[in-house]
């Protein structure tokens, strides 16, 4: 291609600017059009399918849902997480504002997790606060936001331009006015004119090189280059904790996370090869990273998911889950090892490095309205320095950012002029590469610059390597001008190398000034492996000096509006920012002294899939915004493939109609349209305009199409007990599992008992938790099932008694359920006896402390954790202060430290988590 001239280019103009189309760019995007702006929004991908949602999130990791968890408790938890270096500011935002994001996701057609009663069904994960919010259909969000954005009203004032990468963040008097962009289809070069700025480019996740040496094998989306990281520093922004890296646990030799946030709430947890758990950590942090770090490398690793334990139907929860959300390619990893989580736990490892404030907390310094330090700029999501911030958090300060950029465009006058000096610097930047077609290829040079950050600055870090590293990186931003391509696509690649190489010399650097150890593995110092909270009770900041070189500042801590007991002397009154030199480097010299079915049914996937598609969904997925009308041809097509892609096209657009015609396709002759179009209505149900013609399929022939009915029923109140009561007699247990949910929704006691003697295993578990769940009765038929064959049901129903109470006899069958061979059985005769009188189950309790599972132990912890006034409980759990097991221990030190009242919601939390 030909290099085209600067006097050629292409000049947009807007009111706001949004850099970056994934979750917080989205929300950013859309609260300023609500507000009035004219937006641009610009993505290097297509909108559709960006970010870190493209293939959906399983779960929210952080949602303080009111009665659940108070914002109070997850700031406290966040800024012991970052060791006290915070800004609590930023963190009470999302911890505030957070519930309304979900109910706002929700109303785009987000669906989350609720109980039958529709509370939304928060789990526990970590042994601080009850925060995980599960997704049930979060493979589609991204679907849904899309969906959003090209409704008519945001079309008029969002213009979306998919395929322009922006480089540089132009400024003019000190503030942002606008982006130099690469289109990465035409090599054209676009000027962006704009009264603010927004940046939400997700992380630096192409940082470090993956153990796999594949250089889009990373963790995180690979897309993810440091952009945005880049352009604030070139714009004059302060970036802030770019030495507190991100490192997760994920699977070994493969790129995605192990999610323990989904297994753990279903009954897994993580183990060493004796099959011991060992993380004594509270909460995701760089000190839990360390502690699986030093178990992977001791005799004890290597390390585990454990999940072989728990029931076939759990698995296949879970793998309906981890097979589809966020990595759809685990379910083919483990296939193709011969593993099968039923025989085989999930053998774990930890990440690259990388720069994330969603995971830790190194990004651009925002306040709580997500301004940076440049007038204009803002920055939100992953790039921005809010600790923990995971996907809520990105969403809620995109609004933020959209709403205070929204509110100065009256103020802020059109930019006439853009500068021309950094006009041509951009375009020299993006088109050098063309100048030397034969110069080393893009891979080469990043392979090269990233295997030198995972040898001289991931942890353990030294100054000896770290000086090396900055010397390393000074030198390669030569080599990284050398980079020759010929297309717009490459040219685009030899762009995000530079914004990696721009990283990684702020991540040295950072690395080498922070004097101390802090965060765990994030900053792990193995020549200062103290932390020092006289010096360095400080936030790092760094920023580019006029003359091009990068300035360190020490930022105060701002008082906090938490209190935290044993970092509240970290804070400092004193808001002014001290400069800070950058040690001398020592590089070049030594330190001074001083399973079978699985392949079967891959085997079969893999056959199904090569019949090739009908041409005919080729024009189905090319219509822009299609109606019913539009789809009708396709929604009554003679191949089942193309319907079933039709309902897809149709859940994604929700045109008028919609779900009319997503009911008449619980009638199609053909099963995996009728499946697609259940998945549909369930994903959908919070937008539902009614339930019209739903119960119209109760008699369907199809379970599934029965059980989403009742489902979708339950879920907007429109169904009738007698209704439900019926489809107790039906012949699949799905459907009377579905049955069993909505009884419990109307507090129907006797509906739900009456299924207390059925065949199916999951529909008695379902009736003992249901009875749980309603309370205040039914203990005749709770006994029953403490009886019942099958220890999963017995264990259920024993965990009901911590809801229903008892009377003594109850208390004696516990006592003896506690010796029963089934350690299933064991553990609910703990958790049941929580309902106890204390007098009769404290010493019941105390004793089941010996037993010799760890999960038996943890409940029994927990049930004494009511009663850390009472002696005897309190001398049991200063006994269990000594367990072997992580978490007996963690959870014995909190009952002795936390007040009894604090304790009985936490307990009462982790019943209904575990």
């Amino acid at each position: 291609m030909n290099i085209p001239p600067l006097s050629e280019r292409i000049r947009l103009d807007c009111d706001v600017l949004v850099i970056g189309g994934g979750t917080a760019g989205t929300m950013a995007a859309l609260t300023a059009a609500e507000q009035g702006a004219n937006v641009l929004l610009l993505e290097k991908a297509h909108v559709r399918h960006s970010g870190a949602l493209a293939m959906g999130m399983d779960g929210v990791n952080n949602a303080v849902i009111p009665g659940k968890a108070e914002p109070e408790d997850y700031v406290a938890e966040i800024t012991r997480a970052n060791d006290g270096i915070v800004d609590q500011r930023t963190i009470y935002q999302t911890a505030t504002r957070g519930f309304a994001m979900v109910q706002r996701l929700e109303r785009y057609g987000v669906k989350f997790e609720k109980d039958e009663y529709g509370e939304y069904a928060v789990r526990r994960v970590h042994r601080s606060g009850s925060y995980v919010l599960p997704m049930p259909e979060g493979k589609d969000i991204k679907k849904a936001l899309y969906r959003v954005l090209r409704q008519r009203k945001m079309r008029e004032r969002i213009r979306i331009e998919n395929r322009l990468m922006p480089v540089r963040v132009l400024t003019e008097g000190g503030r942002a006015v606008g982006a130099a962009a690469l289109h990465t289809r035409t090599g054209e070069f676009v000027a962006v004119a704009a009264k603010a700025v927004i940046l939400a480019t997700g992380p630096c996740g192409r940082l470090g090189l993956p153990s796999s040496g594949y250089l889009y094998g990373t963790y995180e989306n690979p897309t993810n280059a440091g952009d945005g990281y880049s352009m604030a520093y070139h714009a004059g922004a302060e970036l802030s904790g770019i030495e507190c890296f991100q490192i997760n646990p994920l699977i070994k030799d493969y790129n995605g996370p192990a999610c323990a946030y989904v297994a753990n709430p279903f009954g897994g947890y993580q183990v060493n090869a004796d099959g011991e758990r060992f993380v004594d950590s509270d909460y995701w942090s760089g000190q839990m990273m360390a502690e699986v770090k030093r178990e992977i490398e001791s005799a004890r690793g290597p390390i585990y998911l454990k999940v072989s334990h728990l029931p076939d139907e759990t698995l296949s929860t879970l793998e309906g889950i981890l097979h589809t959300t966020e990595r759809p390619t685990r379910g083919t990893f483990h296939a193709n090892r011969g593993h099968d989580y039923r025989t085989h736990d999930i053998e774990m490892h930890i990440s690259e490095i990388g720069l994330c404030s969603g995971h830790s907390a190194s990004g651009v310094w925002v306040d709580e309205h997500a301004r940076t330090t440049v007038p204009g700029l803002y920055a939100a999501g992953d790039l921005a320095c809010v600790p923990h911030n995971y996907m809520i958090g990105a969403f809620v300060f995109g609004d933020l950012a959209g709403a205070h950029a929204a509110s100065t465009v009256a103020e802020v006058p059109a930019p006439a002029e853009l500068p021309e000096d950094q006009l041509a610097a951009a375009h020299e930047l993006i088109y050098r590469p063309l100048r030397q077609p034969d110069g080393p290829p893009q891979p080469q040079v990043e392979y090269k610059l990233r295997r030198f950050v995972n040898d001289y600055v991931a942890p353990p870090k030294t100054a000896a390597k770290l000086s090396i590293a900055v010397e390393t990186f000074d030198r390669m931003r030569a080599e990284v001008e050398g980079i020759g391509a010929r297309t717009p696509h490459e040219l685009m690649r030899a762009v995000e190398v530079s914004f990696i190489r721009d990283c990684a010399e702020m991540a040295a650097r950072s690395s080498l000034t922070r004097t101390e150890s802090r965060w765990g593995l994030y900053h792990e110092r193995a020549d200062l492996p103290e932390r020092d909270d006289v010096e360095w009770r400080y936030h790092l900041n760094l920023r580019k000096n006029p003359d091009g070189t990068m300035a360190f500042l020490k930022r105060p801590v701002a008082p906090y509006l938490v209190p935290v007991p044993g970092l509240d002397d970290l804070p400092s009154a004193d808001a002014e920012a001290v400069p800070v030199h950058q040690p001398h480097r020592i590089a070049g010299r030594a330190p001074h002294t001083g399973a079978g079915g699985e392949q079967e049914r891959a085997g079969a996937a893999a056959s199904q899939s090569a019949t090739p598609p009908s041409p005919r969904i080729v024009a189905l997925l090319a219509l822009d915004e299609p109606s019913v009308e539009q789809l009708s041809a396709y929604l009554t097509d003679p191949d089942a493939g193309v319907r079933a892609a039709a309902i897809s096209v149709l859940s994604e657009h929700t045109p008028e109609g919609f779900s009319i015609a997503l009911g008449d396709a619980l009638d199609d002759e053909a099963a995996s349209v009728r499946r697609a179009a259940a998945a549909g209505l369930r994903e959908l149900v919070e937008v539902l305009p009614s339930a019209e013609g739903l119960a119209d399929r109760l008699g369907s022939a199809d379970p599934v199409v029965r059980s989403t009915v009742i489902d979708l029923l339950r879920a907007l109140r429109a169904g009738e007990a007698a209704q439900y009561r019926a489809a107790l007699a039906d012949g699949d247990h799905r459907v009377r599992i579905e049955a069993v949910r909505a009884l419990v929704s109307l507090n129907d006691r006797d509906g739900v008992a009456t299924l207390a003697a059925d065949d199916n295993r999951e529909v008695r578990i379902a009736v003992a938790h249901g009875l749980a769940a309603i309370g205040d009765g039914g203990l005749e038929v709770i006994r029953r099932l403490g009886d019942d064959h099958d220890p999963l049901v017995r264990a259920a129903a024993l965990t009901a008694f911590a809801q229903l109470g008892g009377e003594p006899a109850d208390v004696t069958a516990l006592d003896t359920a506690l010796r029963h061979s089934a350690w299933q059985i064991r553990q609910g005769a703990a958790r049941g006896l929580a309902g106890a009188d204390p007098d009769l189950a404290v010493p019941i309790l105390a004793a089941a402390l010996h037993d010799p599972h760890l999960d038996v132990r943890k409940a029994a912890v927990l049930s004494l954790s009511a009663w850390p006034h009472l002696p005897a409980a309190h001398d049991a759990l200063r006994a269990a202060i000594d367990d072997t097991d992580a978490d007996v221990r963690a959870y014995a030190r909190r009952a002795l430290a936390t007040q009894p009242t604090a304790w009985g919601t936490m307990v009462a939390a982790a019943r209904i988590a575990d």
